[in-house]
């Protein structure tokens, strides 16, 4: 027996306890993690809107649709690819509802996500490229944050390890979850050994991708949903190398665990969307009411009408978007002039093409405008703008 076999080794902690009694509410850390994921993945998903021309606060009516999109795909992922635990023999079909219980598959939260938020961004008429690459870095972040809810709850961790930074995992009551089983002394029991904390390893690797995402895309300006499909790369090339490291129990396909094979695909059609589409980045200007600020009054102090200064109205909501150049966006920006339609428009993204407006012309100048609202209508034509629709 060697002095170095005495010393303590080295290890990462592991809570023993991942619920709380709040009376009669449960409250899970794993369930707190996930909130607090999600609610930094909307406030970097709202700046990078807001960069972008999105009017403020675009991302609560997009959270609204993909987030209870993402936990019922998550859900979904899960119960498909480990059916045997509900409709297996001696599995129980209702507690696939039982969402409480845990089991969520990041795949399918992405994918419900996304469609989530390509609902969202059609009743906005905001380009889903737009969106997409503005959530591109916020989801590692909150994946990140989502991580350390598997820590309390003592999961996802590799192999035995004698390294350092080894992670103590406890041994969790079956009949009391979220809680470690005690010995005779009240002491939560360990078991043997030290594990790779690959829950961690992933987290960090998250983080780098969030780092990776905003580098890149600040210096190639991506679009066209680039710098989501960079995320996606990143992404997945850490969950291949990770997964492999896992030891908890997983469906496999020729002796390789599921996700693995799952991340190496989506790797792939990442990668091939990243590498053929091209195309600047978006910007969009604002069309309808939101489009155009209210001056500052002229008048002196006896003229100002204080009931405006007690009941601010709140801004009002665009009636769609018009997609436009960097340049063009930053000449928005500068004089608040909107810039004249291009033949590059594409009427696809919410834009109309030149022969729509001059059509628009054509039809204001054969009919009087008598009605107010018909010569807003033309004066808007008449920038070459139109309010998208909101359900194309």
């Amino acid at each position: 027996m060697t002095l170095a076999s005495l010393s303590p080794q080295a290890a990462l902690p592991s809570p023993s306890t991942a619920v709380w009694q709040l009376g009669p509410v449960p409250i899970r850390a794993y369930a707190l993690c996930i909130i607090a994921g999600i609610v930094l993945a909307c406030w970097v998903t709202e700046r990078r809107l807001r960069q972008r021309g999105v009017a403020p606060g675009a991302v609560l009516d997009i959270a609204v649709w993909a987030v209870p999109a993402g936990i019922i795909g998550a859900r979904i992922y899960h119960v498909v690819t480990s059916p045997e635990k509900y409709f297996g023999a001696g599995g129980d079909p209702m507690k696939a509802f039982a969402i409480w219980e845990g089991g969520l598959g990041i795949w399918g939260a992405v994918a419900g996500g996304a469609l989530g938020a390509w609902i969202a961004a059609r009743q906005l008429g905001i380009p889903f490229g737009v969106v997409a690459d503005a959530l591109a870095p916020g989801l590692p972040l909150a994946q990140a944050v989502g991580r350390i809810g598997n820590w309390f709850n003592n999961e996802l961790f590799g192999g035995r390890t004698t390294l350092p930074w080894g992670l103590e995992i406890h041994r969790m009551d079956p009949d009391n979850p979220g809680h470690a089983l005690r010995d005779d002394a009240g002491q939560p029991i360990l078991e043997p050994g030290l594990y790779q904390p690959t829950f961690l390893y992933e987290a960090l690797w998250n983080l780098g991708v969030v780092a990776l995402v905003l580098i890149l895309d600040r210096r190639l300006k991506l679009g066209r949903g680039r710098a989501f499909a960079l995320y996606v790369m990143g992404y997945t090339a850490g969950r291949f190398w990770i997964e492999l490291m896992r030891t908890d129990e997983a469906n496999q396909i020729l002796g390789v665990r599921l996700n693995v094979w799952t991340a190496a695909l989506v790797f792939l059609g990442a990668l091939i969307y990243f590498v053929r589409v091209r195309g600047p980045r978006d910007y969009l200007i604002p069309l309808g009411p939101a489009a155009t600020t209210t001056p500052p009054p002229a008048s002196d102090l006896s003229q100002v009408d204080l009931s405006e200064r007690e009941t601010p109205s709140r801004a009002a909501a665009p009636e769609g978007y018009r997609v436009v150049s960097e340049e063009q966006y930053a000449t928005w920006q500068d004089t608040g002039v909107v810039p004249p339609t291009t033949d590059d428009s594409r009427p696809d993204d919410g834009v109309p093409s030149d022969d729509a407006a001059a059509t628009d012309l054509a039809s204001s100048d054969d009919e009087p405008a008598d009605d107010p609202s018909a010569a807003r209508t033309d004066r808007a034509d008449a920038t070459g703008a139109r309010p998208a629709d909101r359900d194309s």
